[in-house]
């Protein structure tokens, strides 16, 4: 995995005597039964209530400790997935959950690389498509994910291809042994909800997920009765009474100047120190709210209108209990959704267009063998507008802005981007812990995410897209062009920080080309060694890497992903007595910084 020039230990040694160090390397259904049903909630529980063996290596996951907690962290620990795809997005999704210690994940991808994996999977480079017959993706990645934590069991699972031809070998991987099942590549419809089926029957979770160009799309059901232990994870929220009405049902307000109240309508609370009433409200009982108000709340059936005096005074906490949430299968969600979560605020109207564009593109790949749009396809094109036109029950797909948009997903839909894979991989990974650990809420149905503002306006010439078929950077070529890349190529970037975010960061620049001509370069600066419990989410260090710069190690793993980066790292704060290093001379250089 990672391309030195020479021993890491020497190049540390050095460093410790200059300011800094070049590194850089040139050239080269549920039916309602209810008996089935209650097998399946008890299924769901005993997976919830498994205990790992082994103890918790708090150095090692201690910042996560901090959120999870112990007994969520062993929950993971005794749970395992079953990952199918390893593009770019099921790389990111494998490497999360890995780094996060679940117990074991089972790799199944039989497909071999392509260009278009280049731009998105960081264990895969352009050596691997000269003989593409001789490994899977899932066997490629199998040993590079397995360094990543050795508390984690890696395993590969072999069918012939991921299609309807072999449902029957797929089918029979998803078993009473999986706590979640996650698919990260396009699958034909039928046989997604054939394995969304199979994990309903069995009582494991199911996340279904793609990234087609700049558009993507997650879907979560965890089954019909999934038990979340912890909603939100924070402490109990806590108020000041300031007075209780007594009325039917009594309704409570708080002191505004210690705060809202922070309940939710379905929370439940318990009274210290009240006084009034009567003595009628019970210090040893628990009371369910209904939230009318950021300061207010009603007691659910509580009737205290007999009582001659309010309450006042005293303090209302909140009691923390399980909550029992239902989610619609792969199928139903397909035609009536009960949710479609917001992701930007601003594209109000984008989750229910969205939501068109997969069913079309789920329609085309029906009708084409499983393909997707090629990139530049004007006749491919226009057949998916065709497709969303005709299904466009609710007449969103309406003007010629969304039109233009549903060319642009159509053509760059073959594309894994690396930034898109990142980011629906961290989302993804935090839905599988949770279905792992039964903690904080889980998507409920589909969430749909997009960065359409980075595309350019029209649609760019056929000529300008057409993959290579053998470039690294294919997949960006099919969405922005190849002018653009040729420009990625000879950016000049210094990157402050090489931790858990400055490594996510050169990963990304690797793999899109950042300042992998000879016009181009990267600076990254970090005064920290690695520690232990950088492990566990700065995927680059190793524990051979345990009290090695940062930056150092940092800018040769991104040179074994991209070995024609050119990088310079760098032990020095940026500060004032470092203008000597990092003054105008420095800056007038640069195309962009990034503060990590």
């Amino acid at each position: 995995f990672f391309s030195m020039k020479r021993p890491l230990k020497d190049v540390v040694e050095s460093q410790s005597h200059n300011h800094h160090s070049k590194v850089t390397r040139m050239g080269n259904n549920n039916s309602n039964d209810k008996s089935n049903q209650t097998d399946k909630i008890k299924m769901s529980e005993e997976k919830m209530d498994a205990v790992a063996t082994g103890e918790v290596d708090e150095k090692l996951y201690s910042r996560q400790l901090y959120v999870m907690g112990h007994e969520a962290q062993r929950r993971m620990m005794a749970s395992s997935a079953l990952l199918f795809g390893l593009s770019g997005l099921g790389a990111e999704v494998a490497k999360n959950c890995i780094l996060a210690g679940i117990s074991s994940i089972t790799l199944c991808d039989p497909s071999p690389p392509n260009s278009f994996d280049l731009c998105g999977n960081f264990y895969l480079d352009p050596a691997h498509l000269s003989n593409p017959s001789s490994s899977s993706r899932a066997e490629l990645c199998r040993e590079k994910l397995a360094e990543l934590n050795h508390y984690v069991a890696v395993k590969t699972a072999e069918v012939p291809s991921l299609t309807m031809n072999h449902r029957d070998e797929i089918l029979s991987l998803i078993d009473g042994k999986v706590s979640v099942v996650i698919i990260t590549v396009p699958l034909v419809q039928s046989l997604v909800i054939a394995m969304n089926e199979r994990c309903r029957q069995v009582g494991a979770c199911f996340i279904h997920s793609v990234v087609t160009g700049v558009f993507s799309k997650a879907f979560c059901d965890f089954g019909p009765a999934f038990v979340v232990t912890d909603k939100d994870g924070e402490e109990p929220h806590q108020s000041q009474v300031e007075s209780i009405i007594p009325d039917n049902p009594a309704t409570v307000k708080v002191l505004e100047d210690q705060g809202r109240h922070g309940l939710e309508t379905g929370d439940y609370v318990t009274f210290s120190r009240v006084k009034g009433l009567d003595g009628a409200l019970d210090t040893s009982k628990e009371y369910k709210v209904i939230s009318t108000g950021p300061y207010t709340f009603e007691l659910d059936g509580v009737d205290l209108s007999s009582c001659m005096t309010p309450g006042t005074q005293g303090y209302i906490t909140q009691v923390k209990k399980p909550v029992t949430v239902s989610f619609q299968s792969y199928q139903e969600a397909l035609e009536n959704p009960e949710e479609l979560m917001m992701s930007d605020f601003a594209k109000f109207d984008r989750p229910q267009l969205l939501h068109l564009f997969y069913k079309a593109l789920d329609v085309f790949m029906d009708g084409h063998g499983g393909e997707l749009p090629h990139p530049g396809n004007q006749q491919e094109g226009e057949e998916m507008v065709a497709l969303c036109k005709s299904l466009d029950k609710g007449e969103i797909f309406n003007n010629a802005k969304s039109e233009i948009l549903l060319k642009h997903f159509a053509s760059g839909s073959r594309a894994v981007l690396s930034p898109m894979c990142a980011a629906m991989g961290g989302i993804v990974g935090q839905e599988v812990l949770k279905a792992c650990s039964g903690k904080f809420m889980p998507i409920k149905g589909f969430f749909y995410f997009d960065a359409d503002e980075s595309l350019p306006d029209e649609l760019l010439p056929a000529e300008e897209v057409v993959p290579t078929g053998t470039s690294r950077y294919d997949s960006q070529i099919a969405v922005f062009g190849k002018s653009l890349q040729e420009q990625m190529l000879k950016q000049r970037m210094f990157l402050v920080g090489a931790g858990a975010i400055g490594c996510e960061m050169l990963k990304n620049w690797a793999l899109m080309g950042v300042g992998c001509s000879e016009e181009g370069h990267i600076h990254v600066t970090d005064m920290d060694r690695i520690e232990k419990s950088n492990l566990s989410r700065q995927f680059l260090f190793r524990s051979h890497h345990i009290d090695h710069f940062k930056s150092t190690c940092a800018a040769e793993a991104a040179m074994g992903m991209n070995p024609d980066m050119k990088i310079t790292s760098y032990q020095e704060k940026v500060a004032a007595d470092t203008e000597h290093i990092f003054g105008d001379d420095f800056y007038d250089k640069l195309t962009g910084v990034c503060t990590a």
